[in-house]
């Protein structure tokens, strides 16, 4: 029993590790964010890298990956067409689809923000070899694939 006990506390030592780093790493680039010109929020950013990513995908599209409510994502995505950095136009095949892509000014500010990411991540693993980051990714990897197999038992 005793092992037993041992092995939650260190999974729960893993995932409060996971959550600290997280939490950093948000901090991090939400410092970056508030330092440009940009008036663009956390949400907005992701909702940018999502049709950065996914061009021509629909705001059904941008709910399904999130997870996050319909009608919030609407109001989002609203300003971000507001503020042009969202481009909408009707599906070809059905015209009540709204397919979205970045504007060359949305695509523009995507790239300048994404680039505090990449200086985030790329100080996070500083000093770690690439036979180490390897490694943790296929460990991070080995966990994702248990908690998506365990999520069809829940």
């Amino acid at each position: 029993m005793a092992k037993q006990v041992n092995t939650v506390n260190q999974s729960e030592q893993v995932f409060d590790a996971i959550h600290s780093i997280m939490h950093l790493y948000r901090a991090r680039q939400l410092r970056g964010l508030r330092d440009t010109p940009h008036e663009i929020t956390h949400m907005e950013y992701k909702a940018l890298g999502f049709f950065s990513r996914h061009p021509g995908a629909t705001q059904g599209d941008l709910v399904a990956h999130s997870g996050r409510d319909k009608a919030q994502l609407a109001r989002l995505l609203k300003g971000l067409r507001d503020k042009e950095l969202l481009d909408a136009a009707a599906d070809q095949a059905d015209r009540r689809i709204t397919r979205l892509t970045l504007s060359a000014q949305g695509q523009k500010i995507f790239n300048s923000l994404n680039q505090l990411g990449t200086q985030a991540s790329g100080a996070a693993v500083d000093g770690m070899s690439a036979a180490q980051l390897t490694q943790l990714q296929t460990l991070l990897q080995q966990i994702r694939d248990n908690l998506e197999a365990d999520g069809d038992s829940l």
